[in-house]
């Protein structure tokens, strides 16, 4: 039976029904495996649907495309640690990009040697360049503060907002000039402010928004699928990237709210620690010095307790530690301790980071608590550990007005019994500024990779003979 355009759109729609499916499977970790299956199932119908349409003449190039994708997924699949997963999302996100500036570019050449341009698809053609060329620099640079190839500290100049509205203007005026004269020297200059509008957009961000930054490149690369499926004349294009741009946009508020913070403000002004900023509270409370405390101390504390509550950051990442966790909630448990986990919107390095990870380990779902449903338990808990978290627990936003965390939602870990706090070093958090939690006199640091102490934790609790 030959493969018609009505069975590619109802393709279309069956694919564009399973990514929807998809999507409301990832609001939650119990249905995310589910939903990234239909979105897998999606793609993959998506995909045959296209390449056997009628717009499709040969497969030898797309047959080589997809093989060398397919190498290079599984080998990168493979060996990425999870730790590496937010520098891999903002690479990903700059492909996005980047296939969108191509396919525009290509699109204008191609037609212009047809006779085939008209005011419309320079429209669109503009659109879906100017997004991903933004998309496509902001990622590399996004994925640069990650990697550590570039300072995680906000890189600010004098005139750098007043920078940042004229590339966009004239990225703005290029643009409608372009579709209006179809002149290649104004494609080309577009596309050149607009890869240095990516670049001075997000190079001032500081290190305690790159979350928000990952959601909102996110956002980015689905408007610049959306216009690529605009000037290519694909419905499920469109959808797809109308999907990941609302839903990146909608999570980026989401995550800026839980920070406190101004979605404009974060996009376009650069929100972060330049390394200085709150040392006033953080050098009086450095006075007090602080308290370290043994392994074993922690253990005597945590078998008696009635509560424990675990918060995870990056550094349970780094030092891949929810395994030795899942053994700790476990031994604990039998011992009739009660233990939760808490839950920070913008922990780790992207949305979702704490929760995928203790996902991966088999920690019951339950037992996972958002901020708002954990906050009211620290107070009648009698031990909070902290492993590897720093500005999601620290108290300088709530009491430091000098801080650029001040008024960002915490967990408000202080106020439970006793906290220790499980640190390689007093190396303040990602945002470089030093936490006053430290200096509590219900705090005590236990020094030493996370694992290798969870683990200690769980040795001592095995002989305790309880």
């Amino acid at each position: 039976m030959e493969f018609t355009v009505n069975h590619q759109a109802l393709a279309y729609l069956v694919a564009a029904v399973l990514f929807i499916l998809g999507l409301k499977g990832l609001t939650h970790p119990s249905t995310a495996r589910r939903g990234n299956l239909y979105a897998m199932l999606g793609m993959l119908l998506a995909i045959v649907a296209t390449l056997l349409g009628r717009d499709v003449q040969a497969y030898g190039f797309i047959i080589a495309g997809i093989a060398g994708g397919a190498v290079i997924g599984v080998i990168v699949a493979l060996r990425i640690q999870m730790t590496a997963m937010p520098q891999l999302v903002a690479a990903l996100h700059s492909f996005v990009g980047l296939a969108a500036v191509l396919v525009g570019i290509g699109t204008f050449l191609h037609k212009q040697d047809a006779g085939l341009l008209n005011a419309v698809l320079m429209g669109e053609i503009s659109a879906g360049v100017v997004i991903g060329a933004i998309t496509f620099t902001g990622s590399i640079i996004a994925f640069g503060k990650l990697q550590g190839l570039l300072t995680g500290a906000p890189v600010k100049f004098a005139g750098q907002h007043l920078l940042n509205a004229v590339l966009a203007l004239a990225t703005i005026a290029l643009a409608v000039y372009f579709a209006m004269s179809g002149s290649i020297l104004a494609l080309l200059l577009m596309t050149m402010l607009a890869l240095t509008l990516g670049v001075t957009l997000i190079i001032p961000i500081g290190g305690a928004d790159m979350p928000v930054i990952i959601s909102m490149l996110n956002s980015y690369s689905g408007w610049a699928a959306a216009a690529t499926g605009f000037t290519l004349h694909n419905d499920l294009l469109i959808i797809i990237g109308a999907l990941v741009g609302c839903s990146g946009a909608i999570l980026s508020f989401i995550m800026c709210k839980a920070m406190n913070r101004s979605i404009i403000n974060v996009v376009f002004g650069g929100f972060g620690s330049d390394g200085n900023s709150g040392a006033s509270a953080g050098a009086q409370a450095a006075e007090k010095g602080v308290k370290s405390a043994a392994i074993e101390d922690a253990v005597y504390w945590m078998e008696d307790a009635n509560r424990v509550i675990i918060v995870p950051g990056y550094g349970m990442a780094v030092a891949q530690a929810q395994h030795s966790l899942k053994e700790l909630m476990e031994l604990l448990e039998a011992r009739g301790v009660e233990v939760k986990f808490a839950i920070h919107p913008v922990a780790g390095r992207m949305p979702g980071h704490m929760n995928v990870l203790l996902a991966e380990a088999d920690i019951p779902y339950d037992r996972v608590l958002e901020m708002d449903e954990i906050n009211p338990e620290f107070p009648s808990t009698d031990v909070v550990l902290v492993v590897g978290a720093n500005d999601v627990v620290n108290p300088a936003a709530k009491e430091d007005k000098s801080s650029p965390i001040y008024g960002m939602p915490i967990l408000e870990a202080g106020r439970a019994r006793q906290v220790y706090f499980l640190k390689r070093s007093m190396r303040p958090g990602y945002s470089g500024v030093d936490n006053l939690l430290f200096y509590q006199d219900n705090t005590s640091l236990v020094f030493g990779d996370a694992k290798d102490t969870i683990d200690g934790m769980n040795n001592a609790l095995k002989g305790s003979g309880h």
